[in-house]
């Protein structure tokens, strides 16, 4: 069985770049994408993904916010949340809301 995926992101690019990635395993598949937070809400109560990759700054809803509702509706559901901020209070708000994990968007510091 596939892992349901939800890409939640307001940057275009990226979801296209994530969602070739991420269905060229042959356990994934992308079933849904959302552009801003209130989007990300309406999908995952529509498509019930397994995971969602959750950016944190959209417009409209942010993915924080997005999160707590996501969560109240759907316990089960796993959120990954996307972030290129390095600011410690974003990274504390996503956190609090116990996501699965936490992912830069930035490359890593070469050594």
């Amino acid at each position: 069985m596939k892992i349901r995926i939800l890409l939640a992101d307001d940057h275009t690019i990226l979801r296209a770049g994530l969602k070739m990635m991420l269905n060229a395993q042959p356990d994934m598949d992308i079933v849904g994408e959302a552009q801003d937070g209130r989007q990300a809400i309406q999908e995952a109560q529509r498509i019930q993904p397994d995971v969602i990759l959750m950016d944190i700054t959209m417009p409209d809803i942010n993915g924080i916010e997005a999160t707590k509702q996501i969560k109240r509706l759907l316990p089960d559901v796993r959120i990954l949340v996307l972030t290129m901020h390095e600011n410690d209070e974003y990274v504390f708000q996503a956190c609090v809301l116990v996501p699965q994990a936490i992912c830069s968007k930035r490359p890593p510091i070469p050594n």
